[in-house]
């Protein structure tokens, strides 16, 4: 687990260049996708795609078809040229599953055979497709409790859990804070075509 911007950034290059999968976790708001970005820049997989799927974003009776895709006519309302999912997007690739503690249980089945063997089926196609992606998961929820709940399944968890990149929330890290206000200072001048600006400590 990082600690700080320099420790967050190291832990991330010795990830980056594996295959495994990283769940990362903290707070709404702490950086997970930045994290997911700079995981998939610094990989053997940079010059594939990253898909970003936000899980709770996605109504629970679309997100299988969302996810795995589905061939024309497989329900009514479908388009009529059928579509690819988020995982055949993601082929060659990174796909980043935020807010992935709110799947639902039907969905982690699937996924965990995604993970397993790196198949899925499209709706209305029961033949196998082989995909070669990567899985970087998040969430701000306690996936642990939600097992114990049996909200979440426990050997989905541990797939996903296979690597873990925490971000503390701000406030555990102040001694970011100037680096961030640089940051964001220097990308606004440059922006607005604005002479750079210089902050105090105070």
């Amino acid at each position: 687990q990082c600690a700080g911007l320099a420790a967050l950034r190291q832990g991330i290059e010795k990830v980056a260049p594996t295959r495994t999968t990283v769940l990362v976790t903290g707070e709404t708001g702490s950086g997970k996708e930045l994290v997911a970005e700079a995981i998939h820049e610094l990989s053997g997989r940079s010059g594939g795609p990253l898909v970003r799927v936000n899980c709770g974003s996605i109504a629970p009776t679309l997100l299988e078809s969302e996810l795995f895709g589905y061939e024309k006519g497989a329900f009514t309302g479908a388009n009529s040229a059928g579509k690819k999912g988020y995982f055949e997007l993601a082929d060659n690739g990174v796909i980043f599953l935020d807010e992935i503690g709110d799947l639902e249980l039907s969905c982690q089945v699937k996924l965990l055979r995604v993970l397993q063997d790196q198949t899925f089926e499209v709706l209305g196609d029961s033949r196998p497709r082989k995909v070669d992606i990567r899985v970087v998961s998040a969430t701000n929820r306690n996936l642990r409790e939600m097992v114990v709940e049996r909200m979440f399944r426990e050997d989905l968890f541990y797939r996903i859990n296979l690597i873990t990149v925490h971000l503390p929330a701000l406030r555990e890290r102040k001694d970011d804070i100037p680096l961030l206000v640089r940051y964001f200072a220097d990308k606004q001048s440059e922006i607005n075509g604005l002479p750079t600006v210089r902050f105090s400590s105070e």
